[in-house]
């Protein structure tokens, strides 16, 4: 079967940063939503789409913390958002299809990581519901905004989705949690679901991405002692990054978002999975850190669980 997921050079790499990336690149008069845009990767992608001229909205579970962060930020406007509670995703959805605007860019920057089990809503596991089924409401709630302008659409993954597929026989973990592997499949939906929405998406115009933006130390962290980081390899004993275990700066992980975001390179692909500022090969099975594996990417995965979360959110805006 062919694919889609080869490098392109794209002259970009690991090292890039968001202003590199969209140096020559003029975002006056086009908006963009950024979840999670006010912590970590999130907050360096706002600032960087607003240094190049976009308006961007940041919808926020903690408003007040938000606003602190984005204080001094021209071109930020922030709402409040809990990816995690159905209601407040339709709630900021409408508020924002009431102000008439279109979305040139939507970025689901925003997750959570390894975290304790943890029960959200009717009861879905906390990492699946939050990383995947939040952001799959947004956008199917946001579609009559994200439809006329021809958005792009950016799903952040991870390359822990190489630690768990779709567990298609418990998706909410009611027995048997393991968080890393939870976290692998809520990172793996992210990636199925730019697959499926891109497929939907791409004849209005709309095309999807997903991707691994590296590995940096931010506040995803939260929900890890330090002694695990240290047992990991990640830190040292006195919380210092290890090298070479190649950790990014703010700047160069969100480049690759960035990237996704604007860049006329990709104005003829979609439903790709990227990193280091390109379209990543498919994953070689004897190496858990680099590429795409193939059950991320594969259509009918993608379908049932585009099926899946329409029939769990009740939201669906292909529906016919």
């Amino acid at each position: 079967m062919t694919t889609a997921q080869h490098r392109i050079g794209s002259g970009f790499g690991a090292t890039s940063t968001a202003d590199e990336v969209l140096k020559g690149i003029d975002l006056t008069g086009k908006l963009a939503i950024v979840t999670g845009g006010y912590s970590g990767l999130g907050l360096e992608t706002t600032r960087a789409l607003t240094d190049a001229g976009a308006h961007v909205v940041v919808p926020a579970r903690r408003r007040a913390t938000a606003e602190e962060a984005l204080a001094g930020l021209d071109g930020v406007e922030v709402d409040e958002l809990d990816l995690g509670d159905q209601e407040s995703v339709r709630g900021f959805a409408e508020r924002f299809l009431a102000s008439g605007r279109t979305i040139d860019i939507l970025i689901g920057s925003a997750g959570i990581m390894a975290c304790p089990q943890t029960r959200v809503g009717p009861g879905w596991e906390a990492q699946f519901a939050t990383n995947h089924l939040g952001h799959y409401a947004l956008v199917n709630r946001l579609w009559p905004a994200i439809e006329p302008g021809g958005a792009r659409v950016v799903s952040v993954s991870s390359r822990g989705h190489h630690a768990a597929g779709m567990r298609w026989d418990d998706v909410q973990w009611t027995h048997g949690y393991d968080k890393w592997e939870a976290y692998g499949q809520a990172k793996t939906a992210n990636v199925l679901f730019a697959v499926h929405l891109d497929r939907l998406g791409r004849d209005a115009g709309v095309r999807a991405f997903s991707l691994h933006p590296g590995g940096i130390l931010t506040p995803l962290q939260r929900h890890l002692a330090k002694e695990e980081m240290v047992e990991r390899g990640w830190i040292d004993a006195d919380g210092n990054p290890l090298k070479p275990e190649g950790f990014k700066s703010p700047e160069q992980g969100a480049a690759t978002q960035v990237w996704a975001a604007t860049s006329p390179q990709l104005d003829d692909l979609g439903g790709v999975y990227l990193e280091d500022c390109d379209v990543a090969e498919p994953a070689p099975a004897d190496d858990e850190r680099v590429g795409v594996k193939a059950w991320a990417t594969d259509p009918e995965q993608a379908a049932r669980l585009w099926d899946l979360s329409a029939e769990l959110t009740g939201v669906n805006a292909f529906a016919v």
